[in-house]
């Protein structure tokens, strides 16, 4: 069980000159996130597919022991909203995903406001999810003619598990069906925090947990307090303890908190 704590992007400009020392070139900005967190979470994969050799670069880019957390396809959460999405599906696992190899982390899913549960919709989408990285080529080869030959990766060496996250914000997933359809399926249950009404839940439904921190009082701007981030610490090692991997990733970056808050918390999760 380890505790992957990062943040949600890296090529903020509000960062340079601060959490990125002076100077620093801008193809090394995931260099230095790696050098002083544990994971990260990419914001790109979710707005378009991405070509192999940007999933190759940030493998050079990052140690054997980093983890990246996938956006999945907002083409297939908010546009399809989950219906008729196998091709999708298998374009974004044949984009360049597989070359993370050992680096490959969750895929976490998010749902827009918009989106009910609907028990039959959901339940079949996360079924059509690859569970490991052979399951996922085996999709991946399945993809259409947006991805040419040279684009397409549609094989791995190694099998591997791969996790699901799903993240919801409409209140209606606070139905109890909701829950027991993660656990059945094996897929976390984002803990979503932010000061928006979007449902808080805490469902250990599967070998990780996985938490989003956009800011606790201003969207995607607010820092963790001390006494705030002593709590999430503490949840942490609960979740720890109950034998899940743990992913927190920090989302209040506007104002560049997001990388100061992630190392933060990490440091309070280190042993003493």
């Amino acid at each position: 069980m380890t505790y992957r704590i990062g943040v949600s992007g890296w090529s903020y400009a509000s960062w340079r000159g601060d959490f990125y020392p002076e100077g620093l070139v801008q193809r090394r900005e995931l260099e230095h996130v790696a050098s002083r967190l544990t994971a990260v979470e990419v914001n790109g994969t979710f707005y378009s597919l991405q070509r192999p050799s940007t999933f190759e670069r940030w493998a050079e880019q990052t140690p054997p022991d980093f983890s990246f957390a996938l956006k999945g396809s907002r083409y297939v959460t908010h546009l399809l909203k989950l219906v008729g999405v196998e091709t999708a599906l298998a374009n974004f696992f044949a984009s360049g995903v597989l070359l993370l190899g050992e680096r490959l982390g969750p895929i976490v899913w998010q749902l827009p406001a918009t989106s009910p549960y609907d028990p039959d919709v959901l339940g079949h989408f996360l079924a059509l999810l690859p569970r490991t990285t052979q399951e996922a080529a085996r999709l991946a080869a399945r993809h259409d003619d947006r991805l040419g030959p040279d684009r397409a990766v549609t094989e791995t060496t190694v099998d591997r598990p791969i996790r699901h996250a799903l993240e919801v914000r409409h209140p209606s997933f606070t139905h109890a069906d909701y829950a027991a359809q993660l656990r059945d399926l094996d897929v976390a249950g984002v803990w979503t925090d932010a000061p928006k009404p979007w449902p808080v839940l805490d469902l250990p439904s599967s070998s990780i947990a996985y938490a989003r921190l956009h800011g606790h009082t201003r969207l995607y701007a607010s820092r963790y307090s001390d006494r705030s981030l002593d709590a999430w610490a503490e949840r942490c090692r609960g979740w720890h303890e109950d034998g899940r991997d743990v992913h927190v990733y920090f989302d209040n970056d506007s104002e560049g908190h997001a990388p100061h808050d992630a190392e933060r918390l990490l440091e309070r999760l280190r042993p003493t």
